[in-house]
């Protein structure tokens, strides 16, 4: 497992943790389904008495600091000012200035683009991640 993590990168595989869309994982073939329920039930049998947190997993991107608006910036934890000269000048909370923001790129909340589970997600996706032809009628 550590082999074919650390080879990455992978969706859905951050440091440290490995994201499965429920969405997704529901609409996996039967088989696949099963095979996973089992692994599943012995990871949890293997580690249900450790005291776990509860996650909260938020889908995200990648973005310049230059690129985020007022609300994202707080977001991310970072401020925007303008200085004595008129420049634009970035500011971690802590009030540590960002020498190079359009350099510096975090992740920032986004809408999740995985389809949710109302929605089947092999519906306009055949198997092979090519999207199915329309008929027009």
């Amino acid at each position: 497992m550590h082999d074919y993590l650390a080879a990455g990168p992978h969706p859905g595989v951050p440091d440290g943790y490995v994201v499965l869309p429920k969405g997704l994982v529901e609409s996996m073939p039967l088989p696949w389904q099963q095979a996973m329920v089992q692994i599943l039930a012995e990871f949890h049998q293997a580690y249900g008495h450790l005291d776990w947190p509860e996650y909260r997993v938020v889908p995200s991107r990648r973005e310049k600091l230059v690129n985020l608006d007022e609300e994202q910036l707080a977001e991310v934890g970072f401020l925007v000012e303008i200085d004595v000269d008129g420049e634009l000048v970035y500011r971690e909370r802590t009030g540590k200035r960002i020498e190079n923001p359009e350099d510096t790129e975090v992740l920032v909340s986004c809408l999740d683009p995985i389809p949710s589970q109302h929605s089947n997600a092999n519906e306009d996706t055949p198997p092979r991640g090519f999207p199915a032809q329309q008929s027009w009628r």
